[in-house]
């Protein structure tokens, strides 16, 4: 029997709760899996503890997975996520230990502060994210040109084909769309 075909049975042998199949499965795919994540990350531990995440979520989720024909390519998209959780958790760390200060002062830090600045970090991105939302493609669009790129009003209405007038209020409009978001 083909390795596709074993995967599939054992997986949906998993979707009813059956312990033996997905240590079956544990077994057959969690070096592949791990050597894949390799390959993705460059970092064993990091691909090892993505990898067990992944079976451990698709245990504590049997009852709802669904069918999947290639169980293989299925798991290594879901551990490819896993990794790019991790890694993009692990950037915020190190960047909260940049912002935290070259001097050193993020070694004066408590454990609470930096969990504390992290988390926070996190929530203002969040928040800036659900605010470019609110904004239309033209706003956006004109915002990045104005902070991102650093033209001038009038290289901003010279690029989008506006008058300077016309540039200007649109990033004042989109200006007062994302305060509103900040403090509400």
């Amino acid at each position: 029997m083909s390795s596709k075909l074993t995967h599939h049975l054992l997986w949906e042998r998993l979707r009813i709760g059956d312990k033996d199949a997905f240590f079956d499965l544990y077994a057959a795919l969690y070096y592949p899996l791990v050597n894949f994540g390799i390959r993705v990350c460059a970092d064993a531990d990091t691909a090892s503890e993505a990898t067990d995440l992944v079976f451990t979520t698709i245990w504590e989720k049997h009852e709802s997975l669904t069918r999947v024909d290639h169980v293989e390519a299925y798991l290594r998209t879901f551990l490819k996520r896993k990794l790019l959780r991790i890694l993009e958790r692990k950037r915020k760390i190190n960047d909260a230990l940049f912002n935290a200060g070259a001097d050193g002062d993020w070694m004066e830090m408590s454990y609470e502060e930096f969990i504390v600045k992290v988390q926070s970090d996190e929530l203002v991105q969040h928040q800036l994210k659900n605010a470019l939302e609110k904004l239309t493609f033209k706003q956006k669009q004109l915002i990045h040109l104005k902070f991102f790129e650093g033209l001038s009003y009038e290289q901003i209405a010279e690029q989008s084909n506006q008058t300077i007038k016309t540039a200007y209020n649109t990033i004042y409009d989109a200006l007062k769309i994302l305060r509103k978001e900040f403090n509400a």
